[in-house]
């Protein structure tokens, strides 16, 4: 009896912590949040340093060297160049930590940083789901390599304008389309402000 006591209680102290911290809902036209995390050099990539310079996409995945997320990071890698010369620069960010995203970046050898968002903390001030995280193994270069990740983020796409607004969000992204996407929305916004 006493168990089930105490269940009760830390269930409703699970829902009223619940209703304390309510759900981020970031939507199109406000502010983005600041953030920094490590890249997979270990550098610290802060995004105070870049707004203002370009429109940035801000994109969340699920786990590196998986198999929807390597062709949504291809995309990108792959049309680097016209996005350059639509004035935008890419961030992608999982539960990964900065070892895994250097795996993730040599084996695909992608040009643009990944960020590691361990503990979620990023994806929650985006407002972006997450659920555990988990480990799978892949072969590198002739070794089997083990990836933990902390945390498993919803497959979520936003793109901050200069102004550090959020000019677009997309949650239900396309891994295979999410690139050429992110190029007609910044191509249309440009359109309409010139």
């Amino acid at each position: 009896m006493r168990g089930v006591f105490l269940l009760g209680c830390l269930c409703l102290a699970t829902r009223i912590a619940a209703a304390d911290s309510p759900e981020v809902t970031l939507q199109v036209g406000e502010a983005a949040p600041e953030f920094e995390a490590r890249t997979a050099t270990g550098d610290m990539w802060r995004s105070d340093e870049h707004v203002g310079k370009s429109c940035i996409v801000v994109y969340f995945y699920p786990a590196d060297l998986t198999n929807g997320c390597t062709t949504q990071a291809c995309g990108f890698r792959d049309h680097l160049k016209e996005l350059d010369e639509a004035g935008v620069q890419i961030v992608g960010i999982s539960g990964d930590s900065p070892k895994n995203h250097e795996l993730f970046t040599r084996v695909h050898e992608l040009n643009f940083p990944l960020l590691a968002d361990e503990d979620g903390k990023i994806a929650g001030t985006f407002g972006v789901p997450v659920r555990e995280g988990d480990t799978i193994t892949r072969m590198v270069d002739g070794v089997e390599q083990t990836l933990s990740r902390g945390i498993t983020a919803s497959r979520w796409t936003f793109i901050i304008g200069k102004d550090g607004r959020v000019v677009h969000k997309d949650t239900a992204v396309e891994a295979a389309e999410d690139c050429r996407n992110v190029l007609k929305i910044v191509r249309r916004l440009t359109a309409d402000s010139e």
